[in-house]
């Protein structure tokens, strides 16, 4: 098991283990945020119990973001549809050795939605 933490340490997500690889994707949200993505199945995921958080949601609203309500560091997304069985993880609140261990894509979000590497 692998933990992602937000700065102040509010926000705590437990994932059974660590990735493989992590998209870093030039959408026009996540290159503002800065974001590595890691993505499991919601089933792989635990959100630390009492664990506040604010969400964001952009034109289409297929996935919800998710930041830290005290520290508003990007934690996660979620699918708005319980039946899409997959989920994002910002890999930067991961351990930057767990990090350096994965295969970093690079996804075109922006124009043509595949990966360029």
């Amino acid at each position: 098991m692998i933990v992602a933490a937000c700065h102040c340490g509010s926000l705590r997500l437990e994932i059974d283990s660590p990735p493989t690889e992590i998209t870093e994707c030039n959408c026009s949200i996540c290159r503002r945020y800065g974001v590595l993505w890691a993505y499991y199945t919601p089933d792989q995921v635990r959100l630390q119990a009492g664990a506040l958080t604010d969400i964001y949601m952009w034109d289409d609203r297929s996935i919800a973001f998710h930041r830290c309500r005290t520290c508003g560091c990007v934690s996660h997304w979620a699918p708005v549809d319980p039946g899409r069985n997959r989920m994002g993880i910002n890999a930067r609140l991961m351990a930057p050795e767990i990090v350096a261990q994965a295969r970093v894509r690079h996804l075109d979000g922006a124009n043509t939605e595949r990966y360029i590497d």
